[in-house]
C-alpha cells in the first residue's frame, strides 16, 4: 500500500471503530446491550446508510470495485477475523466448566428438542412450501429446504457470548447451557450446509468427508474440554517456559494462536479452537494469569472485539434488495418454532417457567451463524437477494432480542435459572474493561 492508501484506511478504521464505542455507549446507557450498537455503527458506516446517503462521498473513502479498494477489504476482513478470535478466546477464559456433569442432561434434551425438533419441521415442511421467491440460479429443492431448516434452528455462539460478556452472566450455569446448546448445533447444522451446498453443486465435501470433518471436530473438542487444559496447565508452570515466567501477556496471547494453527491444519472452525483455548488458560489457573489476561481483556474489549461486530454491520448491505412481509413471515414461523421447540426441551430437562423462557429467548438468537448462512448459501447460488437480507435481518434482530430480554430479566432482579440466585455479576473474578460493560 502507497502512504495514501495506508491514510485512507487508517481513517476508515477510526471511523469504524469510534462510531462503534459511540453507539456501543448511548445502547449502553440505554441499558441494552452495547454489541446491537456496534452492529449498528458498522450498519451506518457500511453501504447500508452512508453509501446510500452520500454514495459519492462513499465512493472516494471506500473506493469499492477498484484495486484500493479490495485492498483495503482484505485488512478489514483479517481485522474481522482477529476480532472474532480475541472474542472467542476471551469468552473461553470466562467459562468455568462447559458440558460438566449437571449440564449433560440439559444440554441433551435442549439440543434433542430445541435443535431436532424446528429443524426437522423445516425440513418436513420445505416441500410443502412454494421456495420459488427465495430460490437463487442453483437452488434446488432439497438445498433450499435444507437452508430454511438450518435458518429456523441455528443458534449464535458469538454474539450471544458478547451478550453473556456484556451482562457479566458468562460465569454463571446459564450461560454453560446456552453456548453448550450452541456449540452442537453448530456441529450438526455446518454439516448440513455442507450436503445442502453439495447439492446445489458448489462443494466438494461428500458423505465420507462430511463424516471425517465431524469426527475431527468432536474429537478436538473431546480434546479440548479434557487433556488439553491440564497440558496447558503443566506447559505454564513448567520451568523451561521462559515466555510464561516473562512476558505472560505474550504467552497467553500464544495458546489461542497454537490452538487455531493446529485446528487450521486440521480443518475444524477457528471459533471452537478460540473458545477451548481461553477454556484452556484459565482451567484452575486463573490466579496465575489473573493480571496479564485482565491486559489481554482490556484490549480486546477496547479494539478488536468492537471492531469485530461494527465490520459484522459493515459488510452488510440492506439497501439494495428487501421484503417486508418475506421478513415479517420468516421472523414469525422461526421464532414461534424455535421458542415453543426450545421450551418444551427445557421442560423435558427439569426447568420451570421463566427458566424456560430466558433459555428459548438467547438460543433463539442467531447472530454470526446466521449471517454466515445468508452469505455462504448466496454466493452459491442457492437463495436470491431477498432472502440474504431476511436473513441478515433476522440474525440480528434476534441478537438484538435476546439482549434487551436478558437485561430486562436482570435490571428486575430476576434469576436466569432458579437454581442460580446470585447476582449476575458478584462472582466474576475477571471483568471486561470498562468499555465493554
Amino acid at each position: 500500500m502507497s502512504e495514501q492508501e495506508i491514510g485512507s484506511l487508517t481513517l476508515i478504521l477510526v471511523l469504524i471503530l469510534g462510531l462503534a464505542h459511540l453507539l456501543g455507549h448511548i445502547f449502553s446507557r440505554l441499558r441494552q446491550p452495547r454489541v446491537i450498537g456496534e452492529i449498528l455503527a458498522g450498519l451506518v458506516v457500511g453501504p447500508t446508510v452512508f453509501g446510500s446517503c452520500l454514495p459519492s462521498l462513499y465512493g472516494r473513502l471506500f473506493q469499492p470495485g477498484t484495486p484500493t479498494g479490495a485492498k483495503f477489504e482484505s485488512v478489514i476482513f483479517f481485522l474481522y477475523n482477529v476480532g472474532l478470535l480475541m472474542h472467542m478466546f476471551l469468552s473461553g477464559t470466562k467459562i468455568r466448566e462447559l458440558f460438566s456433569r449437571e449440564d449433560r442432561r440439559a444440554v441433551g434434551w435442549i439440543v434433542c428438542a430445541g435443535t431436532g425438533l424446528p429443524f426437522l419441521v423445516a425440513l418436513a415442511a420445505g416441500p410443502q412450501l412454494s421456495l420459488q421467491p427465495i430460490a437463487g440460479p442453483k437452488g434446488n429443492t432439497p438445498a433450499l429446504t435444507i437452508v430454511l431448516a438450518i435458518g429456523v434452528a441455528v443458534t449464535s455462539i458469538p454474539v450471544i457470548a458478547r451478550v453473556f460478556v456484556d451482562l457479566k452472566i458468562m460465569h454463571t450455569r446459564f450461560a454453560r447451557l446456552v453456548l453448550g446448546v450452541a456449540v452442537i448445533e453448530d456441529l450438526a447444522l455446518w454439516a448440513a450446509l455442507a450436503v445442502a451446498t453439495s447439492l446445489a453443486g458448489q462443494s466438494e465435501l461428500d458423505p465420507p468427508s462430511i463424516f471425517r470433518h465431524l469426527v475431527t471436530t468432536t474429537a478436538f473438542f473431546v480434546l479440548g474440554l479434557t487433556l488439553l487444559p491440564r497440558l496447558i496447565k503443566r506447559v505454564s508452570r513448567a520451568r523451561w517456559n521462559i515466555l510464561a515466567q516473562h512476558s505472560p501477556v505474550a504467552y497467553l496471547i500464544a495458546v489461542p494462536l497454537v490452538y487455531c494453527a493446529v485446528s487450521g491444519l486440521l480443518h475444524v472452525s477457528l471459533v471452537f479452537a478460540a473458545l477451548l483455548a481461553g477454556f484452556a488458560v484459565t482451567y484452575k489457573e486463573r490466579p496465575l494469569f489473573a493480571e496479564p489476561l485482565d491486559v489481554v481483556d482490556k484490549m480486546g474489549f477496547s479494539v478488536f472485539v468492537p471492531l469485530y461486530f461494527a465490520i459484522v454491520g459493515y459488510r452488510l448491505d440492506l439497501s439494495q434488495s428487501f421484503s417486508l412481509g418475506m421478513l415479517a413471515a420468516f421472523l414469525f414461523g422461526s421464532c414461534v418454532l424455535k421458542l415453543v421447540s426450545v421450551s418444551m426441551g427445557a421442560h423435558l430437562a427439569g426447568f420451570r417457567g421463566l427458566d424456560k423462557v430466558n433459555l428459548a429467548v438467547a438460543t433463539n438468537a442467531r447472530g454470526g451463524p446466521g449471517i454466515v448462512l445468508a452469505s455462504v448459501t448466496h454466493d452459491a447460488g442457492i437463495i436470491n437477494a431477498v432472502f440474504y437480507t431476511t436473513l441478515v435481518l433476522a440474525a440480528v434482530l434476534t441478537s438484538l432480542a435476546a439482549g434487551v430480554w436478558l437485561e430486562y430479566v436482570l435490571r428486575r432482579g430476576w434469576p436466569l435459572l432458579s437454581t442460580e440466585q446470585t447476582a449476575p455479576a458478584a462472582a466474576e473474578p475477571v471483568t471486561p474493561g470498562p468499555l465493554a460493560t
